[in-house]
């Protein structure tokens, strides 16, 4: 046993109340416990609906390190279960997406299960009879995951039977993906444009905590997004503004336009910056959309779906939404000091194309890996990666705008440029991390 596994008070060290140890960016063993307990206990998200429209279309994917496919069963539900044949434990599938037909075939031995993970059928089954096999885990077939929830097309999978349910867990974060899907006429949505990975050589809470950082983008994007500005302002007077422009200006914006923009924070680690503006409120109007919306919903209803301008809304552990643009990314943890990135984009339907076209200019431009604004965000991970093996001070600070006052689990509206949103992260990292081993205790 290591240093970490079952200390609970050693986990809980780690997490002070505006410092936390390197070892949680850092430490192998601190990995491997996230991996069994954050990413157990918590709702995690595994995909979208709209990914698996026919009957038995799948999509592999991984909630934490285990791998699970996500596939359209005969009835119609969406199922999420186990990559993994119960004979010999070979995955499934070893391709992203497809569609199985009417059950999954092992590539191995070509057991057999229908697309609710039940066995179907074992070759030679007569071979079996003096082995127990009716007893067996084996005939238990793809072991579904134990808890799955589809909310409004999005499709979470929770591994463990502790920690709480969907609703609880979420409570009224979720009204960024209401306003998300609000967004379309229709109030759907649906994958468009393909995925965009990105592998980072660092820890995957740091891009988490990035996402609600507002004191960086002026500083170190200014080689990029900075650039384009002033190139922007060499134009002639009077040219027509790049889609592109409106894109980058907005992350030169000032301090004081990041304070006044707000933090909302919610209970168990999720959050959201843009409450009053952000930088995603003054795009162009796109012709014709407002009108389908009024049609839709009214003006009123309209006019509030639309004036909500969230620009990152966190869900604990690692996805994030950009509600205005319609962009989802998932920070999938591969090894204590390695995240793949993973950017999709969706697109409203029954809404002119116009917007899509925005939401995968920006998606190339912010977040591809041969964006220009990415770059400057992954090599400040990994700078920090390396720079954590420093001996002379093994904390971070996580301190701006901390009030002795501050409540965990509470929902608060705050300055734009607090990490409390960081704060209220690591508690929630905290407690789902123990949760598991002080019951276990």
């Amino acid at each position: 046993m290591g240093k970490y596994r079952g200390n609970v008070e050693a986990i809980k060290a780690l997490i002070r109340e505006t410092e936390v140890h390197r070892d949680v960016y850092v430490d192998d063993e601190v990995f491997a416990l996230e991996m069994e307990h954050v990413f157990g206990n918590t709702w995690v998200y595994v995909g979208h609906e709209s990914q698996v429209p026919n009957h038995g279309d799948y999509f592999a994917t991984t909630v934490g390190l285990q791998p699970v496919l996500m596939v359209r069963h005969s009835d119609d539900t969406v199922r999420v279960l186990h990559n993994r044949c119960p004979h010999k434990g070979t995955r499934i599938t070893a391709e992203g997406c497809g569609n199985t037909g009417k059950f999954f075939r092992c590539p191995y031995h070509a057991w057999s299960f229908k697309t609710d993970g039940s066995l179907l059928a074992i070759p030679l089954r007569q071979g079996y009879e003096h082995a127990g096999i009716e007893q067996s885990h084996a005939v238990l077939g793809l072991a579904p995951v134990r808890h799955v929830h589809n909310y409004r097309g999005f499709i979470f999978a929770k591994l463990n039977d502790v920690g709480p349910g969907f609703e609880e867990f979420f409570g009224e974060s979720l009204t960024s993906f209401d306003n998300m899907v609000d967004r379309s006429p229709v109030g759907k949505l649906e994958v468009a444009g393909g995925v965009l990975r990105y592998m980072h050589n660092c820890n995957w809470k740091m891009l988490v905590e990035n996402q609600t950082d507002t004191c960086h983008p002026m500083v170190a994007h200014e080689s990029s997004a900075g650039t384009a500005i002033k190139v922007w302002k060499q134009l002639p007077e009077g040219s027509k503004k790049p889609m592109a422009v409106e894109i980058y200006g907005p992350f030169m914006s000032s301090y004081e336009f990041f304070e006044n923009m707000g933090i909302k924070v919610f209970p168990n680690g999720h959050g959201y910056t843009g409450v009053h503006h952000s930088i995603h409120s003054d795009y162009s109007a796109i012709p014709g959309y407002y009108d389908k919306m009024v049609a839709a919903y009214g003006e009123n209803r309209a006019k509030a779906i639309l004036g909500e301008n969230r620009h990152n809304t966190c869900y604990f552990p690692n996805l994030m939404i950009k509600g205005p643009i319609q962009l989802i990314r998932v920070f999938k943890p591969l090894a204590a000091n390695k995240t793949l990135v993973e950017s999709w984009t969706f697109r409203l339907v029954d809404a002119p194309d116009m917007l899509l076209e925005r939401t995968l200019v920006y998606n190339r431009l912010i977040n591809a890996p041969t964006s220009v604004v990415g770059h400057d965000d992954l090599e400040m991970y990994e700078r920090a990666q390396e720079g954590l093996h420093v001996d002379a001070n093994q904390w971070v600070n996580i301190g701006r705008l901390y009030e002795p006052s501050e409540q965990a689990d509470m929902t608060a509206v705050i300055n734009g440029t607090s990490e409390r949103q960081m704060r209220n992260q690591f508690h929630a990292w905290s407690k789902f991390m123990t949760m598991s081993m002080q019951q276990a205790g």
